[in-house]
């Protein structure tokens, strides 16, 4: 993938330590004028959300309130989209 393709990545994306785990958030543009939100732990399972942010703070905003509501566990299997309300 050229440089002109690569999804711009949100300076929000982080990696946060909860219940021992590292989990790492990624938020980047999806192409249309909306950020996505990506959570992957540290055994590589990577959950999606299935509806684009209007911004990347709400990305950010939905991304911790589920980890501190499910916390690491939440993440622990397959979960390839979550729906979440904005």
């Amino acid at each position: 993938m050229d440089d002109a393709q690569d999804p711009k990545m949100s300076p929000l994306s982080r990696t946060v330590k909860c219940e021992g785990q590292l989990l790492h958030i990624d938020i980047y543009e999806n192409g249309e004028g909306g950020w996505s939100l990506a959570v992957s732990n540290e055994q590589q399972v990577t959950s999606h959300w299935t509806e684009p942010f209007k911004t990347e703070w709400a990305a950010l905003k939905a991304a911790m309130k589920t980890i501190k509501e499910e916390g690491a566990e939440g993440f622990s299997m397959e979960t390839p989209y979550k729906d979440v309300l904005q």
